[in-house]
């Protein structure tokens, strides 16, 4: 081997040495788990911190309580231990790599007609019948200021890469100082339902029979709190949670923005590997976006009464606490009565239904989450998670209109609580 040789595959070894490292979904599957007690759950979740297992839901709550993602290679070891303690398991998806495929054909299909459809129409570009990429959704949102002069573009800030968080205000105007309700998407970078349904709240809200609930509520929503995981779901790792921030580690980045909030950091939930999908940051805000979120937050002075934030996938309306199952905040009877009323009047459209209950009992502890920070530092006196209908971050296009449609029908319902008891603000 000659010494240029030598020194060119040093170089080799160097770069890929340095290169991020992607799992292949080749193969992979998606299996439902069933534990019928904690013991057997506990057991399943010693997988977690491996980077073969992606947990795409966890929940305490049986029938099938927990559904994972196994990489190939595990599967046949994985399915042989949970056959050897009792665990009953079905596979959902035989190759999500093939599902992967068949919805990126999709979102190409439904592009090409979205532009043949909309060529000189600078009014309308996007009809809800696909995922939106980042910059369509802030022309979208652009499109709704030209539009609606109750309408009004704001951006809270720039993501590591460099893209503008924006979000619109929706308000009558006038000099009162209102009660306002937040609202915002896209915090993890793979729920694409959420950002759209975000979106489609925007589309309801500026419709003419809904304005009586903008008349003394100010609405803000922000439907993607994470630009730079969320394009790199479009274009690299659909899967990928995170930000994408260089972290420090060689093959590794990004952080779980909802792990980063500074309420309870670190306390449960959350992974101290940097290449773990919930890894939870070196700080509490050490990341771009969630301080942007939290400035925001607070600029406003207290006038955010109510935070929804919008995540997938599972049907729950989860209110605080995250961090721990053993507390829950001082106006829980509030949250559930408040979350009961929002199912229903949810249900009635095409008979979904929710699970309500506080994030740590229902699902598990995780703490650092926003809804938490806006509670108890926010002073948001209102706080859900609202995860969103599926059985996996992959969801079909048709569902996304029905999704946003039902869904608007429970934020109706925030919309006129914050009204009735905030009016005196």
């Amino acid at each position: 081997m000659g010494p240029n040789f030598l020194i060119i595959a040093i170089l080799v070894a160097f770069v890929f040495a340095n290169e991020e490292s992607f799992r292949s979904l080749k193969g992979a599957q998606e299996i439902s788990i069933t534990c019928e007690t904690e013991k057997q759950l506990d057991f399943v979740l010693r997988f977690e911190d491996n980077n073969h297992f992606d947990f795409l839901k966890v929940s305490h709550v049986p029938p099938e309580n927990v559904q994972v993602l196994v990489t190939e290679n595990q599967l046949l070891n994985f399915k042989m231990q949970l056959d050897q303690n009792g665990i009953k398991y079905k596979v959902l998806v035989d190759d999500f790599q093939k599902v992967i495929d068949e919805e990126s054909k999709a979102q190409r299909r439904a592009l090409m007609l979205a532009n043949r459809s909309h060529q000189g129409d600078e009014n309308d570009t996007y009809d809800f019948d696909h995922f939106p990429r980042h910059n369509a959704i802030n022309d979208y949102m652009e499109q709704m200021t030209k539009k609606y002069e109750d309408v009004t573009l704001f951006s809270i800030g720039y993501s590591y890469d460099g893209r503008s968080i924006n979000g619109v205000k929706i308000s009558s105007g006038g000099n009162k100082t209102k009660p306002a309700i937040l609202i915002d998407g896209g915090i993890h970078a793979r729920e694409w339902i959420s950002p759209v349904t975000a979106l489609h709240t925007i589309s309801e809200l500026v419709n003419e029979k809904n304005k009586e609930l903008y008349k003394n509520v100010d609405w803000y929503i922000i439907p993607v709190l994470n630009p730079d995981g969320y394009e790199f779901t479009h274009g690299k790792d659909r899967l990928w949670r995170k930000n994408r921030s260089k972290i420090g580690h060689r093959q590794c980045r990004g952080v779980d923005l909802n792990r980063n909030f500074g309420y309870k950091w670190k306390l449960s939930g959350r992974s101290r590997h940097p290449c773990h999908i919930t890894y939870a940051g070196k700080a509490p805000f050490s990341e771009l976006e969630s301080q942007h979120l939290r400035d925001f937050f607070l600029s406003k002075n207290g006038t955010i009464k109510i935070y929804l934030t919008l995540h997938s996938f599972g049907k729950y309306l989860l209110y605080p606490w995250g961090y721990t199952p053993a507390e829950v905040p001082e106006n829980e009877d509030v949250l559930l009565k408040l979350g009961v009323i929002a199912a229903v009047k949810l249900k009635a459209l095409y008979g979904t239904e929710y699970k309500i209950g506080s994030a740590a009992r229902i699902l598990y502890p995780a703490a650092g989450g926003s809804d938490d920070w806006a509670k108890a530092i926010g002073k948001a006196d209102i706080a859900f998670t609202i995860e969103l209908p599926g059985t996996s971050f992959v969801i079909d296009p048709s569902l996304i209109k029905p999704i946003g449609l039902e869904t608007f029908e429970a934020f109706r319902v925030f919309g006129v609580y914050a009204e009735i008891v905030y009016k005196d603000l």
